[in-house]
């Protein structure tokens, strides 16, 4: 049974911004305001930690895939201080959408984000 609160989904908006923060100053004070000091992201391709590690990560992925955007597709499900949803990597010219995945996020004090746990359910080929 799902508790899903104003919390949860205040802390994916916030991971969202982050993730689509289109400039460095932008995306430094996101990753500060949706990320404890402390902490962390790993999917299947990265284990990274600290508002750095983290906004070097971002980075990189908006280096890979310019002109995308990630996008939830539903809602945030959660309780106690675990949060999860659903996303995809969208091209803002045609609507595509090759990557995939679900997240799931431990929160911290102030609602900020301790660790995410990503996992891909769709990747391009080679990837």
């Amino acid at each position: 049974m799902s508790a899903t609160t104003d919390r949860h989904e205040s802390a994916v908006a916030r991971y969202f911004e982050a993730w689509n923060a289109d400039d460095q100053e932008t995306l430094t004070k996101a990753v500060a305001a949706a990320w404890a000091a402390d902490g962390g992201y790993t999917d299947p391709m990265a284990d990274v930690s600290g508002h750095e590690g983290i906004a070097g990560l971002i980075a990189a992925v908006h280096e890979q895939f310019p002109g995308f955007v990630f996008r939830p597709t539903g809602a945030v499900d959660g309780h106690h201080d675990t949060a999860r949803f659903s996303w995809e990597l969208v091209n803002e010219s045609d609507g595509s959408a090759p990557v995939a995945g679900s997240d799931v996020l431990t929160l911290g004090g102030e609602g900020r984000i301790r660790q995410v746990y990503g996992f891909l359910d769709r990747v391009p080929d080679g990837m």
